[in-house]
């Protein structure tokens, strides 16, 4: 389904999506700082467990475990804030810009285009 915009009736619309954005970014530094503060504890562990490799095992060990659990955090927290921010962009904000005629149109109030082919032989 295409958009259409509610003013002059034009295709050429662009979703801005400025919650999802937001969003995304907030959720993936929360997410980010809670899985390294979760990695370093798990850190001492993964250090523990390298001693087995001697010192440099015992660093490294540390240091992925500290690197993995941010970036794995981060990843979390970033998609879930995407996925809150774009049901704001859809049922809060007005998330469509005509190219148009400049209007900024909610998604409800758009007009949905059925964008089936004229001549399709099924």
């Amino acid at each position: 389904m295409a958009l259409q915009c509610p003013r002059c009736n034009s295709v050429h619309i662009e979703s801005l999506d400025r919650a999802r954005k937001a969003g995304g970014a907030v959720g993936f530094a929360g997410g980010a700082a809670s899985g390294a503060a979760g990695a370093f504890s798990g850190a001492r562990v993964g250090a523990a467990v390298g001693m087995v490799g001697g010192p440099v095992g015992a660093t490294l060990g540390g240091l992925l475990g500290a690197v993995l659990g941010g970036l794995m955090g981060g990843t979390a927290g970033g998609l879930a804030g995407a996925q809150l921010g774009k049901v704001i962009d859809d049922r809060l904000l007005k998330n469509h810009h005509c190219l148009n005629c400049d209007h900024l149109f909610a998604t409800d109030s758009a007009k949905q285009l059925d964008m089936k082919p004229l001549n399709s032989k099924s």
